[in-house]
């Protein structure tokens, strides 16, 4: 296994003024300003668990000139990351042409092949050196993150990478399914009412699996049962997901499958774990936030989840997960 875990998870974000404030008051998240690489400037950096989530603005150089907001990169932490790329390519993973870069708050960090990572950009960076009171003043409302979602166009290319190669465990797998049923109904004045019942659909669909990378998992999401362009486009009004109305796995396949036609598949979104769900979202609501669910819902892994509209977060789009581990 290559790394100990995840050293950060890097967005870029409109506004990263607003988005940290939100964090440190209505997510009651501990801030540190870390340096960034060899300038003089400084990004917020969120301890979550034994990982940490930095903020950039779009543009940064940091997150390759990000113009889209979102989870940029993910930093696997090494304590040597030119030593695991030769791990990392003598399992088939190389490392992209260039050498070692500054990293966050004076590590080092080296980029694996985005090629060679099915679009899941991803360096081997030193751990973050942070300090004793970045991680002992948080709440606890929010207690790690809980995966990074991926959109996927390939899971069994994903499992190879990043367990086989790169020596993750993957925690599980499963199927989302939505389905129709359509009831005919016949009713008479004479004959009374009859039932006819319709072969189910599938309405969405997706292929779910889950790599345990430290104390979260990344999670890889593919359609099921993928449509052409012209099929997506012309799904109706409910498939989309709008604020204030709680998502379905329609939605979700709607939101992979138009992620990946306009970006291609890459890091899509980040879940944190928390105790109470129904409680923060009620907290967020009230504090002005948009929320896509304003309870938790069905999620993957006996999970209850929430999500956030990502006009909340200067773009990025986060959602909240409650759930019992097994």
């Amino acid at each position: 296994m290559i790394g100990d875990g995840l050293a950060y998870v890097a967005v870029a974000v409109r506004n990263v003024t607003e988005v940290a404030r939100t964090l440190e008051r209505d997510f009651q998240m501990a801030r540190w300003d870390c340096a960034v690489g060899d300038s003089q400037i400084t990004a917020p950096v969120f301890p979550v668990g034994q990982t940490a989530l930095a903020l950039f603005e779009l543009g940064d150089p940091f997150v390759g000139g990000a113009e889209k907001t979102g989870v940029h990169h993910l930093a696997v932490s090494v304590d040597d990351p030119a030593k695991a790329s030769v791990q990392a390519a003598e399992n088939g993973v190389p490392s992209h042409l260039g050498s070692i870069q500054a990293g966050l708050g004076g590590a080092s960090r080296l980029l694996l092949d985005p090629a060679a990572t099915g679009g899941v950009i991803t360096y081997l960076s030193e751990p973050l050196k942070l300090p004793a009171s970045a991680t002992s003043s948080a709440s606890g409302t929010v207690q790690r993150i809980d995966h990074i979602g991926v959109a996927s166009s390939d899971n069994q290319l994903a499992m190879e990478v990043f367990s086989r190669r790169l020596g993750w465990p993957v925690e599980s797998t499963q199927t989302d399914a939505e389905m129709t049923t359509t009831v005919e109904t016949f009713t008479s004045d004479k004959y009374g009412v009859t039932h006819h019942t319709r072969q189910s659909r599938i309405a969405g669909a997706l292929r779910v699996a889950f790599i345990t990378i430290g104390d979260c998992e990344i999670e890889f999401l593919q359609e099921l049962n993928q449509e052409s362009k012209e099929e997506s486009s012309q799904r109706p009004a409910s498939s989309q997901i709008q604020k204030e109305q709680a998502g379905s796995t329609q939605q979700d396949q709607s939101v992979i499958s138009r992620y990946i036609d306009s970006r291609g598949p890459g890091l899509h979104h980040i879940a944190l774990k928390v105790s109470d769900i129904d409680g923060l979202l009620a907290n967020l609501a009230k504090a002005g936030h948009s929320l896509i669910d304003n309870a938790g819902r069905p999620g993957s892994r006996r999970a209850q989840i929430g999500f956030i509209h990502p006009a909340s977060l200067g773009g990025l789009l986060v959602h909240l997960v409650q759930r019992e581990e097994i």
